[in-house]
Parts: C-alpha cells; structure tokens; sequence
C-alpha cells in the first residue's frame, strides 16, 4: 500500500509520526512546510513542501492545489492519511476526485469540539479516526482507536 501523509509542521507532524510503528511498514511520502523541525524530522523520508502560511491565504490555497494535483498524479497512493491543520484541504479535494481513500485523524488536544481542519474534510473523508472517547460527540460516525502515547 501506497500512503500520503499529509499535515502541517509542528505539533501536527509529531503525532503523525507517532504513528510510525504502522506508516513504516508502507511506501509513503508526507507533505508539509518547508520549517526547521519537519527538514530535522523526515531528514530520511520523500517529502514535498507545501505553501504556507495557509490560514486566511487563498493564494497558498490556490498553490496548494496545484500542488496536490502534482504531487498525487506523480505519486498515486492508495490512501492520504492527515490530522490537518490547512495543507490537507486542498489535498482531500484532490483526492476525492481522483478516487484516493481519504482517512483524517483528529489531534489529540481537539477533545470537546472538532478542529476547524475536521469541519471543512469531514464530508470527504472515507474514515475518521478518533483519539478520545469523548471525540465520539463531535464525530459520531469515528472510530476511535485511542493513542499510543
């Protein structure tokens, strides 16, 4: 299997790469922002920069898209996996429409309400995975799978 991941540098990073016990074992390549700690971090990994910043940009929105038109006709995966923040708008949009399966994952500090990211891809996600019970009543139809922290 064939994984995108996709999220923003920073916090959102981290937790996708918490998840490396099951990522490591696929072919994948991450998208994300061209900042000091996402270079440190996926130093060994194939990895495409998007634009930011993205909140309030429609021109990086804009960019974005083209660039995930691009990157997923290039690269082809089975599925993009994203826990957010804006670079994955514009990644699930283009996913939907090439028929990649689409898997978003809440952040682990979104327990009560859900993040502005999971608003706006909630309807193109074929899965949302959840971290906390408590997540159920933003996300009935998630599944939670819990943290491996």
């Amino acid at each position: 299997m064939k994984v995108g991941l996709i999220c923003s540098a920073g916090g959102h990073l981290t937790q996708l790469w918490w998840l490396e016990s099951w990522w490591r074992e696929h072919a994948r390549f991450w998208v994300t922002f061209d900042l000091p700690d996402a270079r440190a971090r996926l130093v060994d990994e194939r990895v495409y920069w998007g634009h930011h910043p993205t909140n309030r940009n429609v021109w990086n929105l804009g960019r974005n898209l083209i660039l995930a038109r691009q990157v997923l006709e290039r690269e082809r995966p089975d599925v993009l996996v994203s826990n957010g923040a804006g670079i994955a708008v514009p990644f699930f949009v283009v996913g939907r429409s090439m028929g990649i399966g689409l898997v978003f994952t809440e952040v682990y500090d979104r327990i009560d309400k859900p993040s502005l990211t999971g608003k706006l891809i909630r309807p193109l996600a074929d899965e949302i995975v959840l971290q906390w019970e408590a997540q159920l009543d933003a996300y009935p139809e998630g599944r939670v799978l819990g943290s491996s922290w």
